[in-house]
């Protein structure tokens, strides 16, 4: 093992920063990260060993204890669930005698659930060692737990199970016909670094994550910021439930993003890009790898892009499972092989981003959109949608509708007119901004897509009136839960709180008092938490509950306040142990009640 990890090491040059990435291979070679392992990592790049084990436990793919040869993660997201997800999980672990989340008595396998995969048009989904598989049925399942116990590699399983298809069902500017490497470049470096920013601010381009900054003025602040470096980083880092644009955008658009990472640094003067790519998009890496390297020596990165006396090159930095890190500054510490925990701003990244340097952030679908408008102007870009959001929006959209897939729509059109070209114009509710964002019902279908109306990060999320609306609410709740990263009191309680209350509901223990206390919770954590997570954490559990209020009414058992722990029933073994029955035995909310039971 140590003539492994020393090799590992060395090829990382015992950089601290690119922990990450270390803890990535040496969980590649070891099957997981072993104490010593972090050990000697933590000798090796000079960090506290307690600080290498925060960064290894915080992230959901790595394993500090053993997790098997077989690593099966089922999707948990809500649409997966619609779909029968957890009905085939608990079959494939009858299958294989072992209990959820845990590892196999022979050490060969675990099945657990994870957060959204990105493969929601395709579900139910899964990931076996960090690879794909689309489309399961029960008798998949039944096939891949023979294949388990027979210890088949993967690579001998059916060939179709790793299929994932682009389904791109509406394709406008982006989307339409890709463009020939190299054209956007050679249209930005004859327009130069100020030219291109020019065209940015003529377009009137925000932000295509949801909250819709304008990109000049990022790029600008950043090119004007104080520092020796500047970087531009790519977050494709999409957890939001119910997203896939960024995957299909890689998968079939990843020169339209170089390209657009490429103008990115031309406009702010950098010379080092990053693609933060999200753990469970690993069946991606070596593609795009393959494909730098293909621009690289096409002379379309690197060194003296297009003989021009430009520098600029990008690197992929592989994500290990965490939805903060998509929250710009968090993605950074990740970045910096840190936890991913969003920091105190200001300082903004664009003055204080990656190693302390000036940094742009911005997702995939803006980069690729920005390298468009280097290409064919400002001014083209911003007559497509509205006045005060110009271009267009791709969508994911899954759920209950006959066509799910990729939507790119102008910016302007109806929720309504989207629903109708999917398939699901029956559709109860709909969430447009993942688990993140706000639950409208039918009645609001006629709202616009834009960010004057009805803001998007890309997350279509339709739910047909056969649904019980409450499932989404519980399962949104246990994804924040889980999701958050524990730094700020009122997102780390909250979304615990939230949870047990919904679980309360769901065992049909609830209260209208239990009711008020998750509206309670939603404007508390909406007023004091640190980061966009813990505000957004509720809105549409809020919404759900203010405009679907009888899916949660019908769960209440009294109309009385009902403590989700019986404390005094919890003590009933201690009253047996010690033979005592009387009055102070019982905790002092009892005793009055107990008192009246004992009258004649």
């Amino acid at each position: 093992m140590t003539a492994t990890l020393e090799a590992i090491l060395d090829r990382h040059a015992r950089q601290a920063h690119r922990l990450v990435q270390i803890l990535h291979d040496v969980q590649d070679a070891l099957g997981w990260l072993p104490p010593e392992a972090l050990a000697a990592v933590a000798r090796g790049t000079g960090w506290p060993l307690a600080r290498v084990q925060g960064t290894a436990n915080f992230y959901s793919f790595f394993h500090t204890q053993p997790a098997g040869e077989y690593r099966v993660r089922f999707s948990d997201n809500i649409t997966d669930r619609m779909a029968g997800s957890a009905e085939l999980m608990a079959q494939l672990c009858r299958q294989l005698w072992l209990e959820p989340g845990k590892l196999s008595e022979d050490g060969l396998v675990s099945v657990d659930a994870t957060s959204c995969t990105g493969l929601c048009d395709q579900g139910p989904d899964l990931l076996v060692n960090g690879r794909a598989v689309t489309r399961m049925t029960p008798q998949r399942v039944d096939e891949m737990a023979g294949l388990i116990r027979e210890r088949v590699p993967l690579d001998a399983w059916p060939a179709d199970w790793f299929v994932v298809e682009d389904r791109i069902c509406r394709r406008e500017l982006l989307l339409d016909d890709p463009v020939a490497p190299g054209k956007v470049l050679r249209a930005a470096l004859s327009h130069g670094a100020e030219g291109v920013l020019g065209e940015i601010l003529r377009s009137g381009l925000r932000g295509r994550g949801g909250a819709g900054f304008s990109t000049h003025a990022k790029w600008r602040a950043c090119r004007d910021a104080p520092g020796q470096t500047r970087y531009v980083v790519c977050n494709a880092d999409e957890g939001e439930p119910g997203t896939f644009k960024d995957r299909v955008l890689l998968s079939s658009r990843f020169d339209a993003l170089i390209d657009g990472m490429c103008v990115a640094a031309l406009a702010v003067g950098a010379s080092q890009g990053f693609i933060y790519l999200r753990a469970e998009y690993r069946f991606l890496l070596e593609r795009l790898r393959r494909r730098l390297s293909q621009r690289r020596a096409a002379g379309l990165l690197g060194r003296n892009i297009l003989g021009k006396g430009f520098d600029f090159d990008i690197e992929i930095h592989l994500g290990a499972g965490a939805y903060i890190c998509g929250e710009e500054s968090a993605l950074i510490e990740s970045l910096e092989g840190k936890p991913g925990k969003p920091r105190i701003r200001p300082p903004f990244p664009v003055t204080h981003g990656y190693m302390g340097q000036p940094t742009i952030v911005n997702n995939v679908e803006t980069l690729a959109l920005a390298g468009l408008i280097a290409l064919r102007g400002g001014e083209w870009f911003r007559g497509i949608g509205t006045p005060a959001s110009s271009g267009t929006k791709v969508l994911s959209v899954s759920g209950d509708v006959a066509r799910p897939g990729i939507y790119e729509v102008p910016f302007g059109v109806t929720l309504a007119e989207v629903l109708a070209e999917a398939g699901g114009s029956d559709a109860q509710a709909v969430t447009t901004a993942g688990a993140a964002g706000p639950c409208l019902a039918a009645s609001e279908f006629d709202r616009r897509i834009c960010f004057e109306d009805v803001a998007t990060g890309g997350s279509i999320m339709v739910f047909g009136p056969q649904r019980d609306l409450f499932d989404v609410a519980h399962n949104f709740a246990h994804f924040f839960q889980h999701e958050s990263c524990g730094f700020c009191t009122p997102c780390r309680v909250g979304t615990s709180v939230n949870a047990r209350l919904l679980d309360k509901l769901a065992n049909g223990r609830g209260s209208p008092y239990d009711l008020d206390e998750i509206r309670r919770m939603h404007h508390l954590m909406q007023g004091a938490s640190h980061c966009g997570l813990g505000n957004t954490a509720t809105v549409a559990i809020a919404d759900l509950m203010d405009k679907f209020p009888a899916t949660f009414q019908r769960r209440l058992a009294t109309p009385d306040y009902e403590p989700a722990f019986d404390l005094d029933a919890a003590l009933s073994q201690a009253r047996q142990l010690t033979g005592r029955s009387d009055a102070g035995a019982h905790l002092q909310s009892n005793q009055a009640a107990m008192a009246r039971e004992a009258r004649p």
